[in-house]
Parts: C-alpha cells; sequence; structure tokens
C-alpha cells in the first residue's frame, strides 16, 4: 500500500528563492488550494478558487504572481490584487513582503482613508504589485497618477465579499481598464450569482478548483449557546475571555463595541476595540497587538472583521445575537481556522431566545440555550462542558 507524499513548496515550481523565504517563517508544506492553484497560476493559466478565509489563498496567489511578474516603472505597477478591504489589503501586502523581498519585487497597500498623497508619492517611485480597495485605486487611476496599462496578473481577492458590500460595479469598471493582455486569478468563498458572472466575463478559461472539505470549519467549532442577564453580561463574557489568549467579540453597533470594551478593561481583560469609526492608525495598532498577542481582546463590529485575518482565534463570542445564519457563520469564521479548534459562544437575553432557537435551525447546531452567571466555574471550559447534561 502507498501512502501519499504530502507535496513541499519546491514540488509546485516555485523558486528557490521564495522557498527559502517561506522556509525561513516555518512554512514548508502547502494548504489544499496552494497545492492546486499554484501550478497553474505559474503556467499563465487564469484561476479560479473556492476557497474561504483561513484557507492559504493569499500566498496561493501571492507567490506565483510575484514569481513571474516583471519590474514596474513609475506609477505603472505590474500586478494589481483587488481586496474589499482596508485591513485586508494592508494584511496580504503583509503576508507576501518576505517572499517579495526574496524576488526583488515590491508590495503597497492602497485604501481609502490614508494620505493619497503619500501613496501617489511612493507609486511615482515604482511599485510592481499594488493591494488596493476599488474606490481608492479608481480615485487614482481618475488622477492618472496610476496606469493600468501594464498590469499582466490581476488578482480579485474575496469576490463575494466584494459583491456584498456592493463593490461589484467598480471592480468591473477597474477590471475592463486592464486593457494589456495578463492573467486573472479570482478566489470567493461563493461561486455563484454575480460571483460568477464576473468569473464569465473577465477570465478565460480558468482551471476552476474547489478546497475539499469546504464546511470543515463548522464541525471544527464547539458551539455553546448561554442564558444570562443584563447587569452580568460583560462580567460573563469578561470571564470567558479571562482563559484565553486570543477572543474576539462581536456587537451589533459601533457604541456598543466602545461600550463593551471599556467594560471589559475595568474588569481587568485588555481589550480594544474596531469599527468603522476609529481612525486607522488606531485601528491597524490593535489588529497589529491582536495578531502578536499582546492584545487578549478584540470587539469588532461585523463590518470591521471582514479585515480580520489572523490565525489562532480561540475564542468568537457572539456578545450581540447575529441578524442572520450567514452573519453567524461569518463571526464564527474568525476562529477554527487553518485546522485549527475553536469555540463559539452566543450570548443570549431572555427576549432573544425565539430568535437564537430560529438561527440553530439554519446553521444546523440544536443545543439547549443555558442559563450561566458571571461566577459559574463552567465558563473557564466550556469546550468540556456538554449543555445536554443540564
Amino acid at each position: 500500500m502507498t501512502t501519499a507524499v504530502t507535496p513541499t513548496f519546491a514540488d509546485l515550481g516555485l523558486a528557490d528563492e521564495i522557498v527559502a523565504a517561506l522556509s525561513a517563517r516555518g512554512i514548508i508544506h502547502p494548504f489544499p488550494v496552494q497545492a492546486l492553484t499554484i501550478p497553474d497560476a505559474l503556467a499563465g493559466r487564469d484561476v479560479c478558487g473556492k476557497a474561504k478565509t483561513g484557507s492559504g489563498k493569499t500566498l496561493a496567489f501571492g507567490l506565483p504572481v510575484l514569481q513571474k511578474m516583471t519590474k514596474a516603472k513609475p506609477s505603472e505597477p505590474t500586478g494589481l490584487v483587488l481586496v474589499p478591504t482596508r485591513e485586508l489589503a494592508n494584511q496580504v501586502c503583509d503576508e507576501l513582503a518576505p517572499a517579495a523581498k526574496a524576488v526583488g519585487r515590491t508590495a503597497l497597500a492602497i485604501y481609502g482613508g490614508a494620505p493619497i498623497e503619500k501613496q501617489i508619492e511612493i507609486l511615482k517611485k515604482g511599485v510592481d504589485l499594488v493591494v488596493a480597495t476599488p474606490g481608492r485605486m479608481i480615485d487614482l487611476i481618475d488622477r492618472k497618477e496610476i496606469s493600468v496599462g501594464q498590469v499582466a496578473h490581476v488578482i480579485v481577492d474575496e469576490a463575494d465579499r466584494m459583491a456584498d458590500m456592493g463593490f461589484l460595479p467598480q471592480v468591473e469598471w477597474i477590471l475592463r481598464n486592464v486593457e494589456a493582455e495578463h492573467q486573472t486569478l479570482l478566489f470567493s468563498a461563493t461561486l455563484d450569482g454575480a460571483v460568477n458572472s464576473l468569473i464569465r466575463r473577465y477570465q478565460t478559461d480558468p482551471s476552476m478548483h474547489e478546497v475539499a472539505g469546504e464546511d470543515i470549519t463548522m464541525e471544527e467549532m464547539t458551539h455553546r449557546f448561554l442564558m444570562v442577564h443584563r447587569m452580568d453580561k460583560s462580567k460573563v463574557a469578561a470571564t470567558i475571555a479571562e482563559s484565553t489568549d486570543r477572543t474576539i467579540m462581536f456587537t451589533r453597533t459601533k457604541a456598543m463595541a466602545d461600550r463593551l470594551s471599556d467594560d471589559l478593561r475595568d474588569l481587568g481583560i485588555n481589550a480594544a476595540p474596531i469599527h468603522g469609526d476609529l481612525r486607522q492608525t488606531s485601528r491597524e495598532k490593535s489588529l497589529r497587538d491582536f495578531s502578536e498577542g499582546k492584545l487578549n481582546t478584540l470587539v469588532a463590529t461585523d463590518v470591521a472583521a471582514r479585515g480580520i485575518h489572523v490565525d489562532d482565534v480561540d475564542v468568537v463570542i457572539q456578545y450581540d445575537p447575529p441578524g442572520d445564519h450567514k452573519t453567524y457563520l461569518h463571526r464564527a469564521g474568525r476562529t477554527a481556522r487553518a485546522g485549527e479548534k475553536g469555540l463559539v459562544v452566543t450570548l443570549s437575553m431572555w427576549d432573544e431566545e425565539l430568535e437564537i432557537k430560529r438561527l440553530q435551525k439554519r446553521i444546523d447546531v440544536i443545543m439547549p440555550i443555558v442559563e450561566m452567571f458571571s461566577n459559574d466555574p463552567r465558563l473557564k471550559n466550556l469546550v468540556d462542558w456538554d449543555p445536554e447534561s443540564v
């Protein structure tokens, strides 16, 4: 009986310099999405990958493009990555930086909310790979401060999120303006509806890849539903966060994110909010501190959370119940990433019980909603506690 040999990045055809840069970070074996798509991307084909956040797609599209792309002239990048949020733009750049340096290429994150003059100044020095949100990219094209005339590699990342956030018309406007012969790589958690029309219009005979076990993270997660009382709710959340390294809590509003962060800090939890009303520098610092382990808890709104791509999140707390099952799954997807385990805790007040029960049916996770107070010892280890034993 022969056993399957796990490929290495070298086996996929990547350059020695890139393989060495990955190896220096302890990255030896590719995730499935990388093993499936990198050879086709290196061969110059259009690639369409169905893969969700946390599957390793940044390296899947970034590494082959960095290897194949030519050096850019001032303000004329040769590669373009379109992403839905500023946080993701920064994270894609950070993730690709070591490999880019290894092959003598540069990357720049471009997004609204940051000084446009500084971005223009850097572009004029010559940037090979631009990672941009659609709105700022169009602004720079309109101002003639950037040209897509030399772009030979286009990547549309998280196309489904672009659609959800209403960005597809902007994405299509940019794609129509990339007139030179080019390779198009598209990655999305879903490939139906508007995303499918994007594939049909802007890709040529793409190699289609779907990562097996697309729903694996639902099985990797432990789900718990707790009935809490208004005056005790933030204390319950703090007690859960106390026994973890990284916790993300979700609120429905920006005001609640700020208020909960203050309450948690008063309770001794190192917490910070992340939402659209905060300064960009403040959001970036919170994300950086959280990913480096200096910050225990992030309190996020749903829109801001689209930019959070941090591995090793132990617990997601749905502090305010989600508006629908899709939001539940999106929030929950911040944990159990890249094959890791994770805990998702939903807090419910007495008047939210019916809403939670409807939600459980939609996500096919039916279990008791158990009343708990903040001094309950079970909060310290909800994974091993069996809610059915009550």
